[in-house]
């Protein structure tokens, strides 16, 4: 009989355990504060994680060597003329799109984009913390523009963009003589169109049926909790920025699969 009540006694005694350990955690939990000072547990943070960037650059600027280019000579143009590596992203642009766009329209968007988060992120969730579980959408979108609309433009145009603007594998020689036949074609041409309204507007087909897309999200997720809590001119802002900042990636795609130039021409008006 002892020996049948014995595995109860210790079960018992090790779920007894268990409570108390978890009521002392609550304890002490509930005797952290809710707040704490920036100073000194944020700065002090800061302040080595800064002291190992810089023991970084400081090894990689001794053991690279980086020399200094003869002097500018206005007569002599180099060959390829590149802008400084962190405008390269829109220097990159210039290949898949017109000047207007990713000089002036592009840069727009991601200024403004940046200006109106205050005001169309009503999610409450990870202020002062980070994380990727309770704000998938938000985190992604923001790595998605900042990786592969600009540090990825950016690699390319620092190491893979050669005299010409041509496109060069890292080891490869560039030369400077080398031509690329260029046989960019546009998208309505490919669908059929042979004459210019017929491609002007299939064209403005193609780009209304893709901005279309965004009432008709709207309106199969229209009575999620979430949506109306976002409501109709939140969802329109964010989702035209999220739809331009995927379009560009669908261009730069056709360019690369299909040698595409543009999806819609409107003659002396608009290309894109």
């Amino acid at each position: 009989m002892a020996e049948s009540l014995a595995p109860i006694d210790s079960g018992l005694q090790a779920e007894e355990i268990k409570v108390t350990a978890g009521k002392r955690r609550a304890a002490a939990l509930s005797e952290l504060p809710d707040k704490v000072h920036t100073w000194p547990y944020l700065v002090r943070a800061e302040f080595i994680a800064g002291c190992v960037l810089i023991l970084g650059l400081l090894i990689w600027s001794i053991t690279i060597d980086a020399p200094m280019e003869e002097p500018a000579n206005p007569t002599k143009t180099p060959n390829p003329s590149k802008a400084p590596w962190y405008f390269l992203g829109l220097q990159e642009m210039l290949v898949y799109f017109d000047p207007w766009f990713a000089g002036v329209v592009a840069p727009s968007l991601i200024i403004v984009g940046l200006m109106v988060i205050p005001y169309v992120d009503i999610n409450p969730k990870g202020n002062g913390y980070y994380t990727w579980k309770e704000r998938k959408f938000a985190m992604g979108t923001f790595l998605f523009g900042f990786l592969a609309l600009w540090c990825v433009q950016i690699v390319i145009g620092v190491f893979f963009r050669g005299p010409g603007w041509n496109f060069f594998l890292p080891g490869a020689y560039w030369d400077p003589h080398k031509v690329v036949a260029m046989t960019n074609v546009d998208l309505p041409y490919l669908l059929g169109a042979r004459t210019e309204i017929g491609q002007m507007l299939v064209g403005m087909a193609l780009v209304g049926a893709y901005f279309s897309l965004i009432p008709a999200v709207w309106w199969l997720l229209r009575d999620r909790p979430w949506m109306r809590e976002l409501g109709a001119v939140r969802y329109g802002i964010v989702s035209f920025l999220f739809f331009t900042e995927l379009g560009i990636v669908v261009k730069m795609v056709l360019r690369w699969t299909l040698a595409v130039k543009y999806i819609m021409v409107v003659p002396n008006v608009i290309n894109i």
